[in-house]
């Protein structure tokens, strides 16, 4: 790859222009932010259950980056709500993409961000500094690497290496 794509680019346009390289996520998420196409360099947090890591990370300057979390899928707690979405929103991240649940959708809807996540729930979850950052995580079919570049929009989420 010469180049990474434009932000602007539909992830159906990058899959057929890079169809060799990309990976291209199972179509298990849904939209929650207010951006619905987003894109950016990914960074990565494993966590469970446990959203320590994340408020620190999007606490952080983001400078157009993508969090990636792998939360195990995890149906039993949210890992994002306003605060941390907001938090994101005001450290200049691009987006979150959460292989878990999130709260507060309709706060975050209303939010200059994209949000990708499994389902909602009112539950919060516990705060114990557990998890793990900059690491290779996988779900969904994909690989995501710190570095890789990550596109979202209403068709699905695809991942092309950071240099190919």
């Amino acid at each position: 790859m010469t180049q990474a794509p434009t932000s602007l680019e539909k992830t159906a346009d990058i899959y057929d222009e890079h169809e060799t390289e990309i990976q291209v996520c199972e179509p298990i998420f849904r939209d929650f932010g207010g951006h619905n196409r987003f894109s950016g360099q990914i960074v990565t947090i494993k966590c469970h259950e446990d959203n320590s890591r994340v408020r620190e990370l999007l606490g952080q300057p983001g400078g157009g980056r993508v969090l990636v979390v792998d939360a195990g899928g995890s149906m039993r707690c949210a890992m994002l709500g306003d605060i941390l979405a907001q938090k994101g929103v005001d450290n200049g991240w691009a987006g979150v993409l959460m292989y878990g649940c999130i709260r507060d959708a309709r706060e975050i809807s209303a939010m200059p961000i994209g949000v990708k996540a499994l389902a909602t729930t009112p539950k919060k979850s516990v705060k114990k500094g557990a998890g793990e950052a900059d690491i290779p995580v996988t779900f969904a079919q994909v690989t995501f690497r710190p570095d890789d570049w990550l596109y979202a929009d209403e068709d699905g989420v695809v991942v092309l290496p950071a240099e190919a």
